[in-house]
């Protein structure tokens, strides 16, 4: 039987860093033959450019594939697996699939997917790597709460946020704990500590400031779909999941005066009550390159693209369901 290509799911919530991870994965990837699966929420796709401005030779046309259609995990029928048919049907076989998830995603609709008759015997997930904003833990973006108090507030009310990460965390075979040069010693460890509560056992915690080789990542042989009983997370119980909670919005800003004008505006955006993460392209007058936007919570991080790279001029919000749609679009667009 045909060796299955080995599938690497990379998922964590709004701005942990996943692309960032990945694009340092392709650069490493040693001629390894890496396909790769981007998945965004909303109608707009960014990430997919930003790991095809990576330059990683690895990546040969049509190997980097972006849905742009809603959340993989509720578009497995839709999107996910002609997608993975395409893929596995390439006359040059693949070393292996990275599949960058939406922030929003739930990865264990996406597992139960690996036993479709067109998939099973071709592809294994090979492990689940959740990436984890450590400066988001350590400023409450993201709740990490210890059991008492999280038990508390899940008795009144439910937190969509939360609901997500938990199911993030509880699908994990390995955990990055992004961005920890960003958070005191101390302070991290009292937060991988945290973590190690909400992980299953024998789960890894590595730290990353945005990069970590392959072999720490690709070759988990996990076999996850095999295991989805110990992946119980908030909707473990056939819970109705849907993104309800949450919501996007496009916007096409127009030229700032300055980089520092742009980087105004974005900081106004999200200072919008509910507005989790901007990400996108953005013009500065009489510059010739695109502007690169990353931006949730507290951190705003502008860098040009090549000069020759055409982008739309566009700005992806999001944000938890009902925030002032109005206000981000006076904000972002000049």
């Amino acid at each position: 039987m045909t060796a299955r290509v080995p599938v690497t799911v990379l998922t964590g919530f709004l701005g942990a860093g996943k692309t960032t991870l990945l694009r340092a994965l392709l650069n490493q990837s040693s001629g390894r033959r890496i396909a790769v699966i981007v998945n965004e929420f909303g109608d707009a796709g960014f990430d997919g450019a930003l790991v095809e401005d990576c330059g990683a030779s690895v990546c040969a046309p049509g190997d980097i594939v972006e849905l742009t259609n809603g959340c993989i995990c509720c578009t497995v029928a839709d999107d996910f697996i002609p997608t993975m048919e395409k893929l596995l049907n390439r006359d040059t076989p693949l070393d292996a699939i990275v599949i960058e998830t939406s922030g929003l995603a739930l990865p264990q609709p996406l597992l139960k997917a690996f036993a479709w008759p067109a998939v099973k015997t071709r592809a294994t997930a090979d492990g689940v790597v959740t990436v984890v904003d450590a400066l988001a833990l350590s400023e409450g973006r993201v709740p990490l709460d210890d059991d008492a108090v999280k038990a508390q507030r899940d008795a009144t009310h439910d937190d969509p946020i939360e609901e997500v990460f938990e199911d993030q965390l509880a699908c994990a075979d390995l955990v990055v704990l992004s961005k920890s040069d960003l958070v005191a010693p101390d302070q991290l460890a009292a937060l991988e500590t945290k973590l190690a509560s909400r992980i299953r056992p024998n789960v890894r915690i590595v730290r990353s400031h945005g990069t970590l080789a392959p072999s720490v990542l690709i070759g988990l042989d996990a076999e996850a779909e095999n295991d989805l009983a110990s992946r119980a997370g908030h909707h473990a119980e056939g819970e109705e999941h849907d993104h309800d909670d949450f919501d996007s919005l496009v916007i096409t800003p127009q030229p700032a005066e300055t980089l520092d004008a742009m980087k105004a505006r974005v900081g106004d955006a999200l200072g919008i009550d509910g507005v989790l993460r901007v990400k996108g392209h953005a013009r500065v007058a009489g510059k010739p390159a695109p502007v690169v936007v990353q931006a949730v919570g507290s951190r705003i991080d502008l860098a040009f693209a090549r000069p020759d790279a055409e982008r739309p001029d566009h700005l992806v919000v999001i944000g938890l369901k009902g925030f002032d749609a109005d206000a981000a679009r006076r904000a972002l667009a000049g």
